[in-house]
């Protein structure tokens, strides 16, 4: 994923819900920074779902082989051992 929070901002149009906008000015809220922050995470847990079916396959491929043979390194490590 490419990194978005160092980009430039460029101003659009949006049509909110009057009485929710008028709330938040209310309120005080940056109306711009947090619809910026709430598309900020909507983007990322969509393209994060994305990536996981376009990948589904070969998750379940890799974890069928672990499965079937282990970690490639377990027997190494110094923490978790079957008593």
């Amino acid at each position: 994923m490419r990194r978005i929070d160092d980009a430039p901002r460029r101003a659009t149009n949006l049509s909110l819900n009057s009485a929710v906008l008028d709330m938040a000015r209310e309120l005080g809220m940056n109306v711009s920074a947090t619809v910026d922050a709430l598309l900020a995470q909507e983007v990322q847990r969509r393209y994060w779902e994305r990536w996981n079916e376009e990948n589904k396959e070969a998750i379940e491929h890799y974890n069928a082989r672990i499965a079937r043979e282990g970690l490639p390194l377990a027997r190494y490590r110094t923490f978790m051992k079957e008593r």
